[in-house]
């Protein structure tokens, strides 16, 4: 009887809460490991088809001002097309939207660049998981000024060249298949402005298949600088 009273006797406090503080310990050891693990990020690893509808579910959450679903969107790629750690990601979709959020309302090229430091910020990340040495200023200006030709009705096939040296800068790579699905790209967005407010479900269907086209070009043209 004795025995099994000593048995069954609850813990002893001070016990209790070393083996608490251990487990909190360990648990908060597993979760840094996994918030800081980049498992390989590679800007080359996207999958077309599903940066193509991440991009237009992006697109939609932007337009509708809906910046919780846009900072959702941007970590889902971050973390699962680019392969980057749980924290990266998390910095790469804050500093994104809050750059998108910013310019939105921008009147000017002047009030626009209230976006720059966060754009910056944000190809600074990118840059560790790019082939080649990134200058993240370059690649930020060049971002933010295809941003704003758009506002200034310039032509898709001309800001696409802007976009496609965004990628040139990312990859390595300048050559006829980057400018060709940047324009690609550019075109998409020129058909949602051209909707606008318009917009259907089959005009939304019909941008994720021109960007698919656009990011399928992309994946090809950087196949080179993969290998």
């Amino acid at each position: 009887m004795l025995v099994y009273s000593a048995m069954t006797a609850p813990m002893p406090h001070h016990r209790r809460l070393r083996r608490t503080l251990a487990l909190a310990g360990a648990v908060l050891l597993a979760a840094t490991v996994y918030a800081f693990n980049p498992r390989q990020a590679d800007l080359r690893a996207f999958d077309p088809a599903a940066m193509a509808r991440a991009e237009t579910s992006m697109w939609r959450a932007y337009y509708e001002k809906r910046y919780a679903a846009l900072f959702t969107g941007l970590y889902d790629v971050a973390r699962e097309q680019q392969g980057f750690s749980p924290a990266d990601s998390l910095r790469i979709a804050f500093l994104a939207a809050r750059a998108a959020k910013r310019f939105q309302p921008s009147g000017s090229r002047a009030e626009a660049d209230a976006a720059l430091p966060d754009l910056i910020g944000y190809f600074e990340i990118l840059a560790g998981a790019a082939p080649v040495n990134v200058d993240a200023k370059d690649a930020a200006h060049s971002e933010l000024d295809w941003w704003q030709a758009r506002r200034e009705h310039v032509g898709p096939d001309d800001y696409g060249l802007t976009i496609a040296r965004v990628s040139s800068l990312l990859y390595g790579i300048d050559n006829a298949e980057i400018r060709r699905s940047a324009v690609l790209r550019a075109r998409a967005m020129a058909y949602r402005d051209a909707h606008a407010a318009s917009m259907t479900e089959a005009d939304w269907s019909e941008i994720a298949r021109q960007l698919d086209a656009s990011y399928r070009l992309l994946k090809q043209a950087i196949a080179v600088n993969s290998r």
